[in-house]
C-alpha cells in the first residue's frame, strides 16, 4: 500500500495530516520562517536557504521574502528568475518555473485541489495538479495560477488575472478568467 506521501507525489487523493507529510511541511515552515526573517540584503544566506528548501534554484535567481510554500521540494525555479515580495507556491504537486521569468508581487501558484463531494472533503482528502511556467514569462502583480495550468514561453499575464486554463506561448492574457487579448511578435 502506498504511503500518503507517495499518493501525493503521484497526484492521487491523499490526507495532508499524515505524519510524514506533516514533518515535510514543518521543515518547509521552519525554512520559510528563516527566509522571511533573514536580512533581505543578505543575498548569499537567502540563496543558501532557498537552495536547501526548493527542489531546484537556478543561478542568478532571486525571490524576495516573504515567501510561502507547502513543501518546497516540489518547487523548481530556473536561472535568472526574479520573484517580487509575497510569492506563494502551494506545491502539493510540482511547480516548475522556467528561466528568465518575472513574477510580480503577491502572485499565487496553487496546485491543490479538493473533492467536490462533501464527504471526501469532510474526511480531509485532497489532491493536486502540477503547474508549469515557461521561460521568459511575466506574471503581473496579484496573478493567481490555478491547478494543472501551463503557461507557454514568452507569455505575459496581466496584473490580477486568474489563470484557470493553459495559455499558449507568446501571448498577452488578462482578466478573470484570463483570456488571450493579443499575440506577441
Amino acid at each position: 500500500m502506498k504511503s500518503m506521501r507517495e499518493r501525493m507525489l503521484a497526484g492521487e487523493l491523499y490526507i495532508a495530516d499524515d505524519p510524514e507529510l506533516a514533518r515535510d511541511s514543518a521543515r518547509a515552515q521552519r525554512l520559510t520562517h528563516e527566509i522571511n526573517s533573514t536580512d533581505p540584503t543578505d543575498h548569499a544566506r537567502l540563496r543558501e536557504l532557498f537552495t536547501d528548501l526548493l527542489g531546484g534554484f537556478g543561478d542568478g535567481t532571486e525571490i524576495r521574502p516573504p515567501f510561502r510554500c507547502d513543501y518546497g521540494y516540489q518547487t523548481v525555479v530556473g536561472a535568472r528568475t526574479f520573484a517580487n515580495w509575497g510569492l506563494v507556491s502551494l506545491d502539493v504537486a510540482t511547480v516548475t518555473i522556467g528561466d528568465d521569468v518575472q513574477i510580480g508581487p503577491n502572485v499565487q501558484l496553487l496546485t491543490a485541489t479538493h473533492p467536490l463531494e462533501p464527504q471526501p472533503r469532510r474526511d480531509k482528502w485532497e489532491a493536486a495538479r502540477p503547474i508549469v511556467i515557461g521561460d521568459n514569462v511575466w506574471l503581473g502583480g496579484g496573478v493567481i495560477v490555478c491547478p494543472g495550468v501551463s503557461i507557454g514561453a514568452d507569455t505575459v499575464v496581466g496584473a490580477g488575472a486568474v489563470v484557470t486554463r493553459d495559455l499558449p506561448a507568446g501571448v498577452v492574457a488578462v482578466g478573470s478568467p484570463a483570456r488571450v487579448v493579443r499575440r506577441l511578435a
